[in-house]
């Protein structure tokens, strides 16, 4: 089922960038922060109300413990989320995206580097057929590929006059989905180290949404108190104009749990799958926000659709 979970999770996050987008306001500094609120709020509702189903029980020992044991993913997540916010406040979603999932394909090789360090990479890659790994090795080439045309792109129009740049702020606004891209690394590989099945730490995938939405939560209350000392004035996350950060919201969580399951059955495959959400990103951005895609983006969107297939009827000879 692995493979089902991550093609719910990545049209769940596709929609979710989408969203996102739409949310962003480039003329309001605090609009990132105004989204993580949103995503605090639905993903800290959403882990009230897995807590009675927690595998290892939800007392405060046992939470304070398992908060620890995950800290380092998490707080990748929330500080790679936050960073994505901000650059969608100045580049295109079909510019951020791809750069930003190239994290699929890093947090594969930590992956791999670390099981291999643990001496029990062996029967892991005993897991994985010829056709899953081509065609992994084609998602994350086609993401890698997409990532660097993004960046001519947006190189290209530097010479523009300001007025007519498409992508204003040239490759100075790359450090946003950049940085978003180290620490997602980050937390992807400290996930599949922790939720792998047969090597993992111990948390089952109830008890990572649990952690996860409790400290985003966190983060999303420490930003509406910032913004509250700044402005002085309390943000309403429930304002008709915020609808669309509470889409992505919803999204993002609706992703998220289907996620934990892909990472927890196969995790270096199910990484670079589920990073490649970024391809509905780019198509969404197409059709709907009508930004247009050149003949080499539609290349690389493609290459990750057949490695996606690739995975797909790999898959299915398993299951057969």
């Amino acid at each position: 089922m692995w493979f089902l979970y991550a093609l719910i999770c990545l049209l769940g996050w596709g929609f979710a960038d989408l969203f996102y987008k739409k949310g962003a306001d480039e003329s309001d500094r605090y609009s990132h922060l105004k989204t993580a609120v949103w995503v605090g709020l639905v993903m800290g509702v959403c882990a009230c109300v897995f807590l009675p189903f927690s595998e290892t029980g939800f007392s405060l020992s046992s939470l304070i413990s398992n908060a620890v044991k995950y800290s380092p993913a998490s707080l990748s997540y929330i500080i790679s989320m936050v960073i994505g916010y901000a650059g969608l406040r100045y580049l295109e979603l079909s510019i951020v995206s791809p750069v930003q999932n190239a994290s699929g394909a890093l947090s594969a090789v930590c992956m791999i580097i670390y099981f291999t360090a643990a001496g029990k990479m062996t029967g892991i890659a005993d897991e994985y057929s010829a056709l899953e790994l081509c065609g992994t090795g084609i998602i994350v080439a086609g993401m890698i590929a997409l990532a660097f045309v993004e960046q001519r792109l947006s190189l290209s129009e530097r010479t523009l006059p300001a007025a007519e740049r498409k992508y204003r702020f040239g490759a100075l606004a790359l450090i946003f989905p950049i940085l978003y891209c180290v620490f997602d690394t980050i937390g992807t590989a400290a996930d599949g180290v922790i939720l792998d099945e047969e090597v993992g730490l111990g948390l089952g995938e109830i008890d990572v949404l649990i952690l996860y939405g409790l400290t985003f939560l966190l983060a999303g209350a420490g930003a509406w108190l910032y913004m509250l000392i700044k402005t002085k004035k309390p943000y309403c996350p429930f304002a008709k104009s915020e609808k669309s950060k509470g889409f992505a919201a919803l999204c993002e969580e609706f992703g998220q749990v289907f996620y934990v399951y892909a990472m927890a059955s196969r995790p270096l495959v199910a990484a670079p799958m589920v990073a490649s959400y970024c391809i509905v990103s780019v198509l969404l951005s197409r059709v709907i926000l009508k930004e247009k895609l050149k003949a080499s983006q539609y290349a690389c969107v493609f290459a990750v659709i057949a490695g996606i297939v690739m995975l797909g009827v790999a898959e299915g000879i398993a299951e057969a």
